[in-house]
């Protein structure tokens, strides 16, 4: 049977698999995990670790395509735990960059987004591109993930960056970071941190720019965690690599 005969079926049986996710989340809704999500701006109230099974169950059993099918409709709802089993499902290498760029501009909260980029956008085959359209957009939420598309850029493949670049953005980051939106900076700093890491001949530069702008320094951290405060983590991952 064609695939062209299947579709209808295929539609309708989306529809169906559609409500039952949605039922499926609604049962395992948790207003304690609602609350503590809102306090960070997220707005799902179900555990991720029963979230993701949700995700696998729906896509048990269906063909690639037909899980890509229920991934996009998923992802229509506009709910966010919908949205995040979405990212899931979906086959990222078919959806194109104008697509992934509609997506990303209306994830809304920062869990769906960041589902969205680990999930979708850096397994799709648009990422080089998607990278340079998003790092000066005027919405500081996508030049965030412009700036997380860079720093993964620097971090897996630093034969392709030339020094002068890595010079660049120290730049951009000490004049821009301080006054950066709070996604924005938070993906700011990432990048200086990641450049102290892993770029021994910027080292130094890093660790004086975020001593100076002092950005995430009072960041409450848990005790064996890394600070988020650039300093820190650079002579904290750097410490590890070198013992």
């Amino acid at each position: 049977m064609s695939d062209e005969t299947r579709a209808p079926a295929d539609s309708a049986d989306s529809a169906e698999a559609v409500g039952a996710v949605r039922d499926a989340l609604s049962r395992l809704a948790d207003p304690g995990i609602l609350a503590v999500n809102q306090s960070h701006g997220d707005d799902h109230a179900v555990n991720l670790t029963k979230l993701r099974e949700v995700a696998k169950q729906a896509g048990t059993g269906r063909r690639p395509a037909a899980k890509h099918e229920l991934g996009q409709a998923l992802w229509a709802t506009g709910d966010s735990a919908c949205r995040l089993v979405a990212t899931l499902l979906l086959r990222p290498k078919q959806l194109d960059a104008d697509t992934l760029d509609t997506m990303l501009r209306e994830a809304g909260s920062p869990k769906v987004h960041g589902w969205l980029m680990s999930y979708v956008v850096t397994k799709s085959g648009s990422v080089d591109e998607l990278r340079g359209r998003w790092f000066t957009d005027p919405d500081p939420v996508v030049a965030s993930a412009g700036w997380a598309l860079t720093t993964g850029r620097l971090v897996a493949r630093p034969g392709e960056v030339d020094p002068a670049e890595v010079a660049e953005l120290l730049d951009t980051i000490e004049a821009t970071m301080v006054d950066s939106a709070e996604r924005l900076q938070w993906a700011q700093n990432e990048c200086l941190a990641q450049i102290g890491i892993n770029y021994p001949g910027f080292r130094a530069r890093a660790v004086s720019i975020g001593e100076r702008l002092g950005v995430l320094k009072d960041y409450p951290t848990p005790k064996n965690c890394t600070s988020p405060y650039a300093p820190a983590w650079i002579a904290e991952m750097v410490s590890r690599r070198e013992s």
